[in-house]
């Protein structure tokens, strides 16, 4: 990966502003729900692959 040139008169660097306690709030709440829609995805996932994966090995032996 080489180095990105910046063009004359634009700047690339920028100034980040810390958040506010409600928008911490808000990605606090949002990320909870996240974490817990991947975790039950993930449990459904574990549940319903094990009898189709043996299905699938099955049908390759014979």
């Amino acid at each position: 990966m080489g180095l990105i040139r910046e063009p004359k008169n634009v700047d690339f660097t920028v100034q980040s502003k810390p958040w506010t306690e409600e928008e911490l709030r808000d990605f606090r709440k949002l990320m909870t729900e996240l974490k817990a829609k991947n975790a039950a995805r993930k449990l459904s996932r574990k549940v319903g692959t094990g009898s189709a994966t043996t299905a699938r090995k099955k049908r390759a032996l014979a």
